[in-house]
């Protein structure tokens, strides 16, 4: 059963006259060190922490993966409002809107609805992906408020060894704020370009007999935004409409709910939400400018986790979790008549996992299984009046994987990494992929690390059995990826990072209009090297520059994929101007031409978004001011297979003024 947010917010307001009476028996809370409500990371967790790259924390110098980490500062400073806005600054990734979905690209792969499947999220370590089409969303259809995140832990490369499908181009375990780094209630209000509104509020607390909880809830509207697409203005188009102009078919209404409690060696985290998006681009040959083309998209889930460190050189952890989603399309046709189509997907699973670890000597053992039951894999499609019944299919799965990984040190400055892990799928059967790192450090702040790994993606419910052209025989994708990276740390807090990679995709899922069907068609090849540099200052300067040149090419014609950039360049710089009480935060983003679905290309462009943020205006008030897309530019997206435009037009300039009041 899902909460209004009138209801979670009596729950909230209840929690929070409730807590200082349970306080008041347990008897006075230990104060936190420091103020808990301007925590970081560096304060919380050293900064050169990640848990995800090896499912235990240790240095990312030591990880066999090249990481980055984004803060919660990080997100306060440049004013993220979304993961999309998070990953989008990150070194060698990039994003493509298509004004419904927002698609993660990865190393100069990236395809317009493909659901970001080849991406493996995490939230605190419980996977997002769902099970109809391994999506895993990072727009604002995403579960989670950035306003409750910690750290993003942004681990490259195929990490099917620990974590098995979904984790082919990367993993990202999103870690959010606990109840004592927000410590009491929490306000926060926006409003924004395109009659856009939102707003949180959260509670935190932490109690002396060792319970902690955090809750929050964030609802937002956004009315759109007028919109002119060319490809409708043409009067040889019969779809043509209101001279190529949508009006009032791109508003999107979220709710989200994130609850976190934890005892001792128990956490128990269920999080929901809900989105409900217009779509203006009149995809798959929809009726343009028809408000009722929209889609709604629902996840949640419940999480029971049990970690425990058996000693100074062993841990444990148990999980067991209970995911739902739905998805629902309203897609508009003229058949004639005008008639309506409806899609839906439920996806109901529960399972679980357990993971040891222990160092003995010069090795630290890490073995852990995994267990999911689908008990729910529907699609249903009907015309809904007159009343026509397309496709209707009730599917379940079972799947499980075992995993070992030995990172094994015969030397001070040596480290060797060895992970391999089995899956069992019911759709294909098993795929064994090892991954294998060698770690060296030459120098004290030196690492140069060498990079082996493979990776596979199941086919999805919604590749194996869509409509008429249903293929249960398709395969897994695989990748094989090769990297070196090196590390150099100075004293005077400036860090300089550099890698190589390439990579192999074959038996690529792609969707062959001639059968109508999923299949394993494509090969695909790439080569690519990344710099990364930071600097910061005493005084609270921090400077971050990172820049990435790829060639990512199909092997059938050597062609250049579409919507893929050969160039990535992105610079932030945060300027305090009083103290810790004003700063500036820029940002610079450069992504060259991308070639689109029609051989044309969208040319390059540079964005600059400026965020104003003020700490403590008043007791606990911050504002923060942003402007997005400064230079007004105008852009555009590669569009998909599902659209008529060839590129999609992205916003110019907007704004956003936030405050955030803490009690």
């Amino acid at each position: 059963m899902r909460l209004g947010s009138g209801a979670v917010l009596g729950v909230l307001l209840l929690a929070s006259v409730a807590a200082p009476l349970f306080a008041a028996d347990s008897g006075p809370v230990p104060e936190a060190p420091g103020d808990p409500t301007q925590m970081t990371l560096d304060e919380v967790l050293p900064i050169d922490a990640v848990y995800g790259a090896s499912r235990y924390e240790q240095k990312v110098t030591r990880a066999p993966s090249s990481v980055t980490i984004v803060t919660s500062t990080d997100i306060r400073r440049y004013g993220y409002r979304t993961l999309a806005d998070i990953l989008d600054g990150v070194r060698g990734f990039y994003t493509t809107f298509d004004r419904n979905y927002t698609y993660l690209g990865a190393r100069g792969f990236s395809r317009p609805s493909d659901y970001n499947s080849r991406i493996l999220i995490l939230i605190d370590g419980h996977r997002i992906n769902d099970n109809i089409y391994g999506s895993a969303f990072i727009g604002t259809e995403e579960i989670l408020d950035v306003d409750l995140i910690d750290r993003v832990e942004v681990i490259r490369g195929p990490s099917s060894s620990l974590y098995g499908t979904s984790a082919f181009f990367g993993v990202i375990n999103v870690v959010t704020r606990r109840g004592r780094q927000i410590q009491g209630l929490e306000l926060s209000g926006d409003s924004a370009s395109y009659r856009s509104r939102e707003a949180r509020v959260s509670y935190g607390a932490t109690f002396r007999n060792g319970l902690e909880i955090a809750l929050s809830n964030t609802t937002a509207d956004s009315g759109g935004q007028r919109l002119f697409f060319e490809e409708f203005n043409d009067p040889l188009n019969p779809r043509s409409a209101n001279g190529g102009v949508a009006e009032n078919a791109d508003d999107d209404r979220y709710d989200r709910l994130l609850a976190t409690l934890s005892w001792r060696n128990l956490t128990l985290q269920a999080g929901s939400s809900s989105r409900e998006k217009g779509i203006p681009t009149a995809p798959f040959g929809t009726v343009f400018d028809d408000s009722r083309n929209r889609t709604l998209d629902r996840r949640d889930y419940a999480d029971l986790k049990y970690a425990r460190k058996v000693n100074d050189k062993a841990d444990v952890l148990g999980r067991i979790y209970f995911d739902r989603y739905y998805y629902r399309g309203d897609y508009l046709y003229d058949y004639p008549p005008v008639t309506l189509f409806r899609e839906q997907a439920w996806g109901y699973w529960w399972g679980g996992e357990a993971k040891y670890s222990a160092a003995a000597g010069r090795h630290t053992l890490t073995a852990g299984a995994e267990y999911r039951a689908n008990v729910r894999q529907d699609y249903r499609g009907e015309d809904r009046d007159p009343f026509f019944l397309y496709d209707d299919r009730q599917k379940h799965s079972v799947d499980w994987g075992g995993y070992l990984q030995d990172e094994y040190a015969p030397s001070r400055r040596l480290t060797v990494s060895l992970g391999l892990r089995h899956d069992r799928y019911e759709s294909f059967g098993g795929t064994t992929n090892p991954r294998l790192a060698f770690i060296y450090n030459p120098f004290e702040n030196t690492t140069l690390k060498l990079l082996l790994g493979q990776a596979f993606r199941a086919p999805n419910t919604y590749e194996l059995f869509y409509g008429a052209g249903a293929n249960p025989s398709l395969g897994a994708e695989r990748i094989k990826t090769g990297e070196i990276v090196l590390e150099q740390y100075f004293r005077n807090n400036v860090r300089l990072a550099g890698s190589a990679f390439a990579y192999d995709i074959d038996d690529l899922i792609s969707f062959d209009i001639g059968s109508g069907r999923f299949m394993n068609l494509s090969s695909v090849q790439s080569r690519g090297v990344e710099f990364e540099m930071q600097r910061k200052w005493n005084a609270g300067v921090d400077l971050k520059l990172n820049a990435t040149y790829q060639e990512t090419r199909d092997e059938a014609d050597n062609s250049l994929l579409t919507n893929s950039p050969r160039t990535l360049g992105r610079l932030t710089f945060n300027l305090p101007l009083r103290g810790d009480s004003l700063s500036a935060g820029t940002e610079l983003q450069y992504t060259s031409r991308r070639r689109t679905l029609a051989g044309a290309e969208t040319g390059g462009f540079v964005l600059v978004n400026l965020t104003l943020l003020s700490r403590n205006l008043a007791r606990g008030l911050d504002l923060s001011a942003s402007l997005y897309n400064l230079l007004d530019r105008r852009y555009g997206d590669p569009g998909s297979d599902d659209h008529l435009q060839d590129i999609i037009p992205q916003n110019r300039r907007n704004f956003r003024i936030k405050l955030t009041w803490r009690f």
